[in-house]
């Protein structure tokens, strides 16, 4: 599925919680999780383990149904595909 990044998150925080989650879910990994040249992980305010971009984190559209769908890019002109 798709990824996205967020303009109102600043590197290492994601500043998407509560409704915002909903729409736009965290790409939750295991702590620990090796990931590839320029992925890490962000400790999310809950504690649970985020991936990231050049520590911008990662979420899914929920209105991304298929694989290959970017259903979620330029919505309200803050989310866009992570184009790495």
């Amino acid at each position: 599925m798709s990824l996205y990044t967020y303009d109102r998150d600043q590197v290492g925080v994601s500043n998407c919680k509560d409704e915002c989650a909903t729409n736009w879910v965290p790409a939750l990994l295991d702590a620990g999780t090796q990931l590839g040249e320029s992925y890490t992980l962000i400790k999310r305010a809950d504690g649970k383990m985020q991936a990231a971009f050049r520590g911008m984190p990662l979420y899914l559209y929920s209105g991304d149904q298929v694989p290959g769908d970017t259903n979620g890019d330029g919505v309200d002109s803050v989310w866009h595909l992570a184009r790495p």
